[in-house]
């Protein structure tokens, strides 16, 4: 519960329900007191009263009159009369003007901690409806401002529901989408999720204070003046429009005009047709995106800059611009796709351009990940470059196993850093340089006792070894058995 108001003349019985309010149990914001009926209903014409205790008899005017006079107003308190008349006709008079208590004096701390209880409840429950019928008409006004084909006899429900709070001329206010949850206030309208947008709709004596309140530090288009709920679309397209500008331009508040042009100094335009890159189109698009899978990736980033350059300062139209990056990003996926597959979530995200609140974060966006992305993909074209000169380090050890081989012979063979060679020789074939010699070689010798009668000296030589006496030493270390031994076990397996 947010604002009690105490009407009372006397001091020492408002003070004293006041303090019973605050020992009730239940939380209130604010409790304001006034001595007359005349007082209270000027607090009411002024502000929002959830709950007010009211005495009958008081100077000025009286309970049953302010109870009265405050039927006219467009939100009405929740009402307890408290008075020392046990008389049946003020009862009937003050239930019969809606009035939710009547409780005698001297007033009881338990009646007072049950009543508030009982109104709190009924302000939660009441709070609730309106959140959700709210809630409801405001998803059939989304229907309407996004809905292409609306029929004549939707509109027709809709102006019959909601005509009335478009019957003054109103704004539509169009930013990027950051509530987290609905916001609602009865000075505007809220929708949320509209394309990527959010949208207030307020009365032009809102408009000033609003502005103020709510878009420091946002990029926003406004609508011209609208009146009826059958402008609604067309003040949203305006104010998107109108974002649009603000978004690219670094404007904060830009309002819609028709067929306005972005205003660019002659000076400043013949500096930007020097410098900047003429308006790009597809074609622009796929040559950058086959830039940065070159040594030109540098160049194609900075050509990018200078285009988001132009952009901002109105030199490009935003419809090509916004479209030409759906076009990059969707280059880019189809080029890279084996490269974009952990990124494919930021590209996604690129797809939305209007869920950024201006050019300049999604830019900043976009060049950071392309840098990476050029980073990741010269990472990747330098792994596979490694892996096609281990493959022929691998062939042309297969081939020469038999002769003097060693890591130097090799690295050199493909042209390659020897530290570089032993750890990527390693990292591609799970062993050292050494190990994956040796285990060909006795393999090698291993098919030769099996499958000939060569002597063992000649299997030594075959397979690269000058020296029996390692050779022999070598294949115990692996087999467990000498080359003697293992030809003979292998006469077995017949």
């Amino acid at each position: 519960m947010k604002t009690v108001l105490i009407v009372e003349d006397e001091k020492m019985i408002r003070q004293g329900i006041k303090t019973m309010v605050q020992r009730s149990g239940i939380p209130v914001e604010i409790i304001m007191e006034c001595n007359n009926g005349q007082m209270a209903l000027e607090i009411l014409q002024n502000q929002q009263v959830d709950v007010m205790f009211t005495d009958i008899r008081m100077p000025k005017m009286d309970g049953i009159e302010l109870v009265s006079q405050i039927q006219k107003l467009p939100a009405k308190p929740l009402v307890v009369v408290i008075s020392g008349y046990d008389d049946f006709s003020y009862a009937v008079e003050m239930l019969r003007l809606g009035v939710k208590e009547y409780i005698l004096k001297p007033v009881d701390r338990e009646k007072i901690a049950e009543v508030m209880e009982r109104l709190d409840e009924e302000i939660k429950k009441s709070n609730r409806n309106a959140m959700e019928n709210r809630c409801i008409s405001y998803q059939q006004l989304k229907y309407l401002v996004l809905n292409k084909n609306i029929t004549q006899s939707e509109t027709e429900v809709l102006v019959s529901t909601y005509g009335e709070s478009f019957s003054q001329e109103y704004y539509v206010f169009c930013m990027d989408n950051t509530q987290k949850e609905a916001d609602y206030d009865n000075s505007y309208i809220y929708l949320n999720n509209i394309e990527d947008s959010e949208l207030y709709i307020l009365q032009e004596t809102d408009k000033e204070m609003f502005v103020r309140k709510k878009l420091r530090g946002r990029y926003t288009g406004v609508s011209r003046r609208h009146i009826g709920i059958t402008e609604l679309k067309e003040a949203y397209q305006e104010s998107f429009q109108a974002r649009k500008k603000a978004f690219w331009t670094q404007i904060p508040v830009v309002e819609y005009a028709e067929n306005e042009d972005a205003v660019i100094s002659d000076f400043k335009r013949q500096r930007l047709e020097k410098t900047l890159e003429p308006e790009p189109d597809e074609n622009t698009m796929v040559q950058l995106v086959q830039m940065l899978g070159t040594e030109r990736a540098k160049e194609a980033i900075e050509m990018l800059e200078r285009i988001f350059e132009g952009t901002a300062a109105g030199f490009y139209d935003f419809d090509k611009i916004e479209d030409n990056i759906q076009k990059l990003c969707g280059q880019i996926r189809e080029v890279y796709k084996n490269v974009v597959k952990s990124e494919e979530e930021k590209l996604e995200q690129f797809a939305h351009i209007y869920r950024y609140s201006c050019s300049d974060e999604l830019f900043s966006d976009m060049l950071a990940f392309l840098k990476t992305f050029v980073e990741v993909m010269n990472n990747q074209f330098e792994d596979y470059k490694n892996k096609q000169k281990i493959q022929m380090a691998i062939r042309y050890i297969q081939e020469n196993y038999d002769k003097d081989l060693n890591m130097a012979v090799v690295s050199n063979y493909i042209s390659m850093n020897y530290s570089l060679f032993s750890y990527v020789f390693k990292q591609y074939t799970g062993k050292n340089f050494v190990n994956y010699l040796k285990d060909l070689r006795m393999k090698e010798a291993k098919r030769l006792l099996e499958q000939t009668d060569l002597r063992v000296i000649e299997i030594s030589q075959k397979i690269g070894y000058d020296n029996e006496k390692h050779f022999m030493k070598t294949f115990k270390n692996v087999c467990g058995v000498s080359p003697t031994e293992y030809r003979k076990n292998m006469q077995f397996k017949e």
